[in-house]
């Protein structure tokens, strides 16, 4: 092990939790709300055209978790045997895994750009457009096929560099491209008179100003894994070990593309107000989740490096330091916008009818988010430590097992007031199998390290 690898070791198994984490998550905290910022102002810019065209931000963001199942699938996977390998200070076969993933996650993107163009008509109205909503989410979506390639391989390096402990380094790839994006939207949008043409393209260009910029910290040497196209393994059980790993993120990142795909099918029925009702609270609920999540992020590496070090006592420590700053702030967070409800939907869409059901929609899923930080550390501890099936049962419960069926049986009791409460009760039951999981895991891991 070089000087430099050493030194990580040393730091992410022997600086103590508190400030390790805070270090490890500043970086993916401020990447999380730069880009939901994004996705906020991109849902404000867009909702200035009508209200079908902010309908066509919900319909774009169904198939845009699509390409990011694929990206984490290969980037979660490939981090978090990268994070173990590190570890154990098995350098070689962490750069034979970082090579597989992203190469593969290039390839994997393309592809799914490819069929895509191919079935462009079919593709935007089985994501849920109506009739009205179908000519802006074309015009969208086209943009965001062709950046496709370049969107899942930068979810493989920014993976990557969050589980070597270098989240910094993937905080100025993200931040770099959320600001170009954030600052394109008016320019091609309203200066250049795009429209929605200026949105889409706005986000391609980000995208892959993005993946450049990420890519040149492997380049660059900056990083303790390097990229290289000879390195990479196509045994069956190297790559399925990668794909396993990683299926707890493509569980949930593809549940979630269907169950929004359903959301905006059912919502439909009630117009493309409710479709962009939904989709503005959606954004919402994500921007007010997303630091607790940027600090699971920073959780994760800490697990993965000092679980493969058998330092099991840090990773209990980590875990619940991690879970009440999560916790806390999520409560106060939530408060504030349930009181806010109204007005922060407004902001998005000044049509009453976008308001009256955002409202409402908005307040049941604010509340519920406060079950989801155990939830999610739960999973994400399940995923860094290499329990595989463990991690993709939470994540299959959490993500689509508990909605998908709420969604369905609500939608028909309750109608509209049914598929805005379905979210929200799937938050609820998927809380009682994670406390569960939770307590299994930490009862039947050493109590001491074992040296």
């Amino acid at each position: 092990m070089n000087n430099k690898n050493a030194d990580q070791y040393k730091k992410m198994t022997e600086t103590p939790i508190l400030p390790l984490l805070i270090k490890l998550s500043i970086p993916t905290v401020i990447s999380m709300l730069v880009t939901n910022i994004y996705n906020l102002a991109d849902t404000r810019f867009v909702g200035e055209l009508g209200t079908s065209a902010s309908g066509a931000v919900g319909i774009v963001f169904g198939y845009m978790a699509i390409i990011q199942a694929m990206g984490f699938m290969f980037g979660q996977g490939s981090g978090s045997i990268i994070s173990r390998y590190l570890g154990a200070k098995n350098t070689k076969d962490a750069t034979r895994t970082a090579s597989t993933g992203f190469f593969a996650a290039l390839f994997s993107g393309a592809v799914i750009g490819l069929f895509s163009f191919i079935y462009l008509d079919r593709l935007v109205r089985l994501l849920g457009s109506t009739e009205t909503i179908v000519p802006y989410a074309k015009t969208y979506i086209s943009y965001i096929i062709i950046a496709a390639p370049f969107m899942t391989a930068s979810f493989v390096l920014n993976n990557i560099l969050r589980y070597e402990g270098k989240a910094a380094l993937g905080m100025v790839g993200l931040l770099t491209g959320a600001i170009l994006n954030i600052a394109g939207d008016p320019i091609f949008m309203f200066a250049c008179k795009m429209g929605i043409a200026g949105a889409g393209l706005s986000t391609a260009l980000s995208q892959i100003i993005s993946f450049f910029v990420l890519l040149s910290m492997f380049l660059r040497g900056k990083t303790a894994v390097s990229l290289s196209l000879a390195m990479v393994c196509l045994k069956p059980a190297f790559v399925l070990e990668i794909v396993a790993t990683g299926m707890p993120s493509l569980l949930r990142q593809g549940l979630n593309s269907f169950a929004t795909v359903l959301l905006n099918q059912r919502a439909g029925l009630y117009g493309d107000e409710a479709i962009a009702a939904m989709s503005i609270v959606s954004r919402i609920g994500f921007f007010v989740f997303s630091v607790a999540l940027g600090v699971g992020q920073g959780f994760q590496p800490i697990s993965g490096f000092n679980f493969g070090a058998k330092k099991y006592r840090r990773v209990r420590d980590a875990f619940r330091i991690t879970f009440i700053i999560a916790e806390v702030f999520m409560a106060v967070t939530a408060l504030v916008v349930f009181l806010n409800a109204h007005w922060i939907v407004g902001e998005f869409r000044n049509d009453p009818l976008v308001i009256e059901i955002g409202t409402r929609a908005l307040r049941l899923h604010i509340s519920a988010l406060i079950f989801l930080p155990l939830c999610m550390l739960t999973e994400m501890l399940f995923q860094s430590t290499g329990h595989k099936f463990g991690a993709s049962l939470l994540s299959s419960l959490r993500s689509g097992l508990f909605f998908i069926p709420a969604l369905i049986i609500l939608a028909e009791i309750r109608g509209l007031k049914g598929i805005e409460e379905a979210q929200p009760l799937a938050y609820l039951l998927g809380f009682i199998p994670s406390i569960i999981m939770m307590l299994w895991f930490f009862g039947r891991m050493p109590k001491e390290n074992d040296n």
